[in-house]
């Protein structure tokens, strides 16, 4: 346990250092600050985009899932997610890395105006809230076990500890943190199953493993809540703020696209192998005579199955990965409640100087040295952070968290943003609006009303009713979805020649304005 505890602190010490170090090349402007000043290279980009998908969410979420229902149960989490990054770097990350944009609501201010772009704002904060919590979830556990602090304690200081190196080094620190846990990530994954299967075997139960096709078939079997799985991560993501913001902060579009390629593998390579270990966990669990309780299965694992050496770098990775998302989830919500919601905007065209001599002021963390997008960024975290621990304290479930957040923005905003760049002659505000509206509502009323989100009970919030079952689990993903579509298309027919459409140019800005307010900065 000594050796894990150092690793654990090891991890902690290092991402806080190089946040801390990092935060120097913020120098006062909010562009630097939450896009990395447009200027991630390859290994940076890629590492932060395969991080996003690592993390501690989709680890601890695979193998419980796993262990439980089947390899497809859990696996669908990396496969998802690497399916977004895949289908991201052939259809989007070019497009969306040439306009320019610092947060992922300001494309759909830009193309249907302010009250579209503050609609999508509450949502994806709302989702993001999910996802923060989900980390901070995985944190809490891996406190109690390996720390011996409380479940709630380990919320609150694995919250502070992101907290503090996010608002001081922004998404610098958050890429440099991030190749930190890719190789910290990789080498866990892959030394943790080249053990298990040297020293126990891989035992794959039946009807549990990946040949066990009807858990893709077979409602019975879970298929509902695999396939949406997929569909969410897969499609979902791809509207993900903070991934988004990593899309936007690399150095060109073909850095943007490879970025994602690269990433897409990685979350294969490394997710797929956690998986694996899970199936055979039972197994070996029985033939140490441990029964894993309600713990995370892999922590059970780390703890009384592999070397403490191992353990460690395994755990340092799981650190790592939720510094790595949490700082993103705070970092993409904070700046999208700065600068879409309050309106608080910069001239991303200026330079750092340019912008904080138009600011002024005193010196200071908060003051006129930081332009004004930064300071209010940074002062948003806090309301954020706070949020992430009500729902982790609530909700304790990290795959459940990690797909909902997705669900949520799957539903409300992936419909807008695909018209917006592929049929702009069909995408104006009325079907922007009623189609994210509609979406995520009816993904939000379908929560409420089912006992269970993914097969984990809700806990949350939840009215009992006799009409949805948890048999139903699974298939809001795909009704709230669908009804994002159908609206879109049907107000956009409807409403095309009375309003009109906004297309935009090569670099993302409007060139027509037919109706209503242009919404531009």
């Amino acid at each position: 346990m000594s050796v894990i505890l150092y690793g654990v602190g090891g991890a902690i010490v290092v991402m806080l250092a190089v946040g801390l170090y990092v935060s120097q090349k913020i120098e006062g402007d909010s562009i630097n600050y939450i896009v990395a000043g447009r200027g991630l290279i390859l290994p940076l980009a890629a590492a932060t985009l395969m991080a996003q998908s690592l993390d501690a969410n989709a680890t601890l979420g695979n193998t419980d899932l796993v262990a439980s229902a089947g390899f497809w149960a859990g696996a669908a989490l990396p496969i998802g997610l690497a399916l977004c990054l895949f289908i991201t770097g052939l259809f989007f990350a070019k497009p969306m890395n040439r306009m320019n944009l610092t947060t992922l609501p300001d494309f759909f201010r830009r193309k249907y105006g302010r009250t579209v772009e503050m609609i999508a704002s509450f949502i994806m904060v709302i989702s993001y809230a999910f996802l923060l919590a989900g980390n901070l979830v995985a944190g809490g556990y891996l406190f109690q076990t390996f720390v011996g602090t409380s479940y709630a304690v380990g919320v609150v200081l694995i919250a502070a500890i992101v907290f503090a190196y996010t608002i001081a080094g922004g998404l610098f620190a958050v890429a440099y943190t991030d190749v930190i846990q890719a190789f910290v990530a990789f080498f866990g994954s892959i030394g943790l199953i080249v053990f298990v299967a040297t020293q126990y075997g891989i035992t794959i139960p039946d009807g549990m493993g990946p040949m066990a096709l009807g858990q893709l078939t077979d409602p019975s079997q879970g298929a509902y809540i695999n396939l949406a799985t997929i569909v969410a991560l897969g499609l979902g993501d791809i509207v993900a703020i903070d991934f988004m913001e990593r899309v936007f902060a690399a150095d060109s579009p073909e850095t943007a696209q490879r970025a994602c390629f690269i990433g897409a593998a990685g979350t294969l390579i490394i997710g797929i192998p956690f998986s694996i270990v899970a199936l055979s966990s039972g197994s070996i669990l029985a033939s140490l005579g441990i029964e894993p309780g309600s713990q995370a299965v892999l922590y059970v694992l780390l703890q009384n199955a592999v070397p403490p050496w191992l353990a460690a770098v395994v755990i340092a990775g799981i650190v790592a990965a939720s510094f790595s998302t949490s700082d993103g989830a705070i970092l993409g919500t904070s700046s999208v409640m700065a600068r879409n919601i309050v309106g608080i905007r910069v001239d991303e065209e200026h330079s750092s100087g340019e912008a904080v001599a138009a600011d002024g002021g005193s010196s200071g963390f908060f003051s006129g040295e930081s332009d004004k997008l930064l300071k209010v960024t940074r002062l948003m975290a806090v309301p954020i952070t706070l949020l992430g621990i009500f729902f982790a304290l609530r909700v304790s479930a990290t795959g459940m968290l990690l797909v909902l957040a997705f669900d949520i923005m799957l539903a409300g905003a992936l419909v807008p943003l695909v018209f917006g760049l592929y049929w702009p002659d069909l995408a104006n505000t009325p079907a922007a609006l009623t189609s994210m509206v509609a979406g995520s509502v009816t993904r939000l009323v379908f929560f409420v009303l089912l006992p269970t989100t993914y097969a984990y009970e809700n806990t949350l919030l939840y009215i009992p009713n006799d009409i949805f079952t948890a048999a139903f689990d699974g298939l809001p993903t795909f009704i709230a979805a669908a009804v994002s579509l159908v609206v879109f298309v049907v107000v956009g027919y409807a409403t095309r020649d009375s309003y009109g459409s906004r297309p935009l140019d090569d670099e993302g800005h409007r060139t027509i304005v037919a109706g209503g307010d242009d919404g531009d900065e």
